[in-house]
């Protein structure tokens, strides 16, 4: 009987560790090279199909250079001021989160670092929970590990969602102004960066009180946003 435990045991290890190594071997991949899609596109891709089976997303690819500067800054402001400080976790972030939440008595902020976000658009499913969250942190350490800061928010610029079926700089800035990511305004950035955590929830270029809010707070601190 505890022959046959541990022999079941042992075989969980293993695939444990299989999945690991072919997460990495991913992770290692994209650091050069780009990927087509990611867990998360595919699940909303998914998701716009059970409504219309035509439905595709908005993407396109854009070289990091080719990125506004305004938009790198507005969304390192926004999202991760200490992006190039930490080692893909933000523990003062994480827990002045979790005093906030506290104190509201319900979710109404998270502490997650561009590297977290990047790790679970690559990866993983929308679904919480603490098991989910455990490989989040081990790919977040994958990709600090493997990539570069500025490939890492490279990719991260890439495959964010802005909207309903658009990902990316590229797709989000015609989609929203009828510009290139290359032209963005610092204002239209720290627009983009302001709906970032609900992109769904917002029509192009809507200007609600708490959004005109959220970007005045963003374009205060985008000067002093370090990016790589």
């Amino acid at each position: 009987m505890r022959s046959g435990l541990w022999g079941v045991a042992a075989g969980l290890a293993l695939a444990f560790f299989l999945v690991q190594g072919w997460l990495y071997a991913q992770v290692l991949w994209w650091s050069g090279h780009d990927p087509a899609s990611t867990a998360f596109m595919r699940e909303r891709l998914e998701q716009l199909r059970e409504r219309d089976p035509a439905a595709r997303l908005q993407q396109r690819w854009l070289d990091y250079r080719a990125i506004s500067e305004n938009l790198k800054r507005a969304v390192v402001a926004a999202e991760d001021a200490r992006f190039l400080e930490h080692e893909g976790f933000d523990w003062d972030g994480i827990q002045r989160a979790l005093e906030k939440n506290q104190k509201k008595g319900r979710l109404v902020a998270g502490g997650s670092t561009i590297s977290q976000q990047l790790a679970k658009n690559l990866f993983l499913s929308g679904e919480r929970s603490w098991l989910r969250k455990g490989e989040e942190a081990a790919i977040t350490w994958m990709l600090e590990s493997a990539m570069s800061k500025r490939r890492i928010l490279e990719l991260y610029l890439n495959v964010a969602e802005w909207g309903e079926g658009v990902f990316g700089a590229e797709a989000a800035a015609r989609h929203h102004f009828g510009v290139s990511a290359a032209a963005l305004t610092p204002r239209q950035a720290a627009w983009l960066a302001a709906i970032l955590p609900n992109p769904r929830h917002y029509q192009r270029g809507e200007l609600t009180p708490y959004l005109e809010r959220r970007v005045d707070t963003i374009l205060a601190r985008m000067s002093a946003a370090r990016v790589p």
